[in-house]
């Protein structure tokens, strides 16, 4: 890894931690950032991990040692892919490339608006639409609408329905990208759009797997690095 990607995967590393802040303070739990990793007292939000690592070569112990592992569904985001947490119990949920783009807007004309869903009512449709109906809409609740950092971008079809769209969080040194969803080739262009409408000048971070990393790519991303989603023995999934 060159030293301009290892920079960049630490800022991308430090913004999906932030985000997984929010979203936990959002459910009531505060989290606890230190030299080496991000971690949460207790269980976190599904879909999201326990810890985040900050820096390549965290100590596997320690990291371990700030994770609740007598609870099913411990997890571990292993932002540099560079740990083996086997020896803890842990076993690869799944692996993913952080990605990178530029400032700037992507060509547009996908025929969608997008808006802020910065209300209750707009956030619970974003919500359902996010779901697709698989009964996890609540975990977006209006508790998020009070942290600055984040906004949540909804893709508007002419008939008012939110079909697709993203939550977008800004750190000191990037803007995050998670929860894309909605076709591709509409989400994306709108969703860099609003970005640089919002926060003008700073480039996008995030990171994606499969498909998803495919059409990231042909949105003008560029892989940087791995990552790593540990988890344990008695897990469950999770995604963001």
């Amino acid at each position: 890894m060159t030293a301009e990607n290892d920079l960049l995967v630490r800022a991308a590393a430090r913004n999906n931690a932030e985000w997984c802040a929010s979203m936990c303070r959002s459910h009531g739990l505060v989290g606890a950032f230190g030299a080496e990793a991000w971690a949460a007292p207790g269980r976190t939000p599904l879909y999201y991990p326990d810890a985040v690592t900050l820096v390549p070569n965290a100590d596997p112990s320690a990291l371990v040692a700030l994770v609740d592992t007598e609870a099913p569904g411990a997890s571990v985001k292993d932002s540099f892919a560079d740990l083996d947490l086997t020896g803890f119990g842990f076993e690869v949920l799944f692996e993913a490339q952080w990605i990178h783009r530029a400032p700037g807007a992507a060509a547009t004309g996908t025929g969608l608006t997008w808006r802020l869903a910065n209300l209750p009512d707009l956030l619970r449709a974003w919500a359902v639409a996010w779901d697709g109906g698989e009964g996890n809409a609540e975990l977006f609740g209006p508790g998020l609408l009070v942290d600055r950092s984040v906004c949540v971008i909804s893709g508007v079809a002419a008939d008012d329905r939110v079909v697709a769209g993203a939550v977008v969080n800004r750190g000191d040194a990037a803007v995050g990208v998670s929860n894309v969803f909605g076709d591709a080739d509409a989400a994306w262009p709108l969703v860099l759009e609003a970005v640089d409408r919002l926060f003008p000048g700073l480039p996008v971070v995030g990171y994606e797997h499969g498909d998803d990393l495919d059409a990231a790519i042909r949105h003008g991303f560029e892989p940087m690095g791995p990552l790593r989603v540990w988890m344990h023995a008695l897990g469950c999934s999770v995604q963001r």
